[in-house]
């Protein structure tokens, strides 16, 4: 697939800045693959494309407070975003970075823990160690800010947007970004769609900074595809089980669901560990029927997704029909359905 595929052109004015209140009143572009047909209405009316036995496959992680504020011995102010953990030490993006140097401590604020710089990666990356030790989501529900994307522009953090970009049904602490196509669903709709006989299972991916990465090379199959750590359990893998066996619908609940669901050889016993699995066109998907997303950037991994899912074509049209009628964009923007 050519990246240029992948391109289109988006007024900034589509990009949304804030979410919808109540969650359930988002728009929703329903994108029907055999008649090719197109049909809008809001989010709070998905029922009227599930049926009694589909099975919603959410992502259930819980996106941790990973931006963090901290100062040099030098006094100079430096905003850290956490990345990940590993042995006692911490992966972290730190900004500005340039004139930071292996050794030198840094002050993070609001607490007394440090973090002494180990390692430089690439592009503001460090490998650091906090003095004294201490566990990272802890420390950050205490002095971190919700992690949200730089599209979303914020002169200053806004204390709702702690609640408001998660899930309702966020359990598992460890992402830096937010499953955002569950981010539609209330405590209401979700009992109403079970009280309708529509089944719901839970899986884990931990969203990593990767899934804004952009794509600079010509042909996708060259891009680099950043891991990210996913979970499903035994009580997941027999609701796959049952789902296919009885003939009805898996439905996976954003793109973060579908790569768990499309890195596992089959249903028959629970899995964990990282996946980099990479999906467009002309993939074929084994275990997902039905795609719940939003609208993606353009040149994303996560658009030539849901191309491999519902085609190209299909996929370019439907998203001028989007912008044509100014649905909403990305994170906190709309939805779109793929059945």
């Amino acid at each position: 697939m050519r990246t240029s595929d992948l391109c289109f052109d988006l007024p900034d004015e589509l990009i949304a800045q804030q979410p919808c209140e109540p969650r359930d009143t988002s728009r929703l572009l329903v994108l029907e693959r055999q008649r090719g047909t197109l049909t809008h209405t809001r989010f709070r009316q998905i029922g009227d494309w599930l049926t009694p036995g589909d099975l919603l496959v959410r992502n259930d992680t819980r996106v941790i407070p990973a931006r963090f504020e901290c100062r040099r011995p030098t006094g100079g102010a430096v905003t850290g975003l956490f990345l990940r953990c590993d042995d006692q030490s911490w992966e972290v993006l730190l900004k500005p970075s340039r004139r930071l140097q292996v050794g030198e401590t840094l002050a993070i604020n609001g607490c007394d823990v440090q973090l002494k710089l180990l390692t430089r990666g690439q592009r503001g990356n460090w490998r650091a160690v906090p003095v004294p030790a201490c566990e990272p989501v802890a420390l950050l529900e205490r002095v971190g800010q919700p992690p949200l994307p730089p599209y979303i522009r914020r002169p200053e953090p806004r204390a709702e947007d702690r609640d408001r970009y998660q899930t309702v049904y966020a359990n598992a602490p460890g992402a830096v970004a937010a499953p955002t196509a569950g981010l539609h669903f209330t405590p209401e709709l979700l009992d109403g769609l079970r009280m309708a006989g529509v089944n719901t299972c839970d899986v884990t991916l931990h969203v990593g900074l990767g899934t804004f990465a952009p794509v600079t090379v010509t042909d996708l199959a060259e891009h680099a595809m950043h891991s990210e750590w996913f979970r499903c359990d035994a009580s997941a893998c027999a609701c796959l089980r049952e789902t296919r066996a009885r003939g009805h619908r898996i439905v996976a609940v954003g793109t973060t669901a579908a790569r768990v669901l499309e890195s596992l050889p089959d249903a028959s016993a629970p899995r964990e560990g990282w996946t980099d699995i990479l999906i467009y066109p002309p993939y074929r998907f084994r275990h997902v029927d039905a795609l719940l997303t939003n609208f993606h950037l353009p040149g994303s991994t996560l658009l030539a997704m849901v191309m491999a899912l519902a085609g190209i074509d299909p996929i370019r049209n439907a998203y001028r029909e989007a912008i044509r009628l100014q649905y909403r964009f990305y994170s906190y923007g709309d939805a779109m359905l793929i059945v």
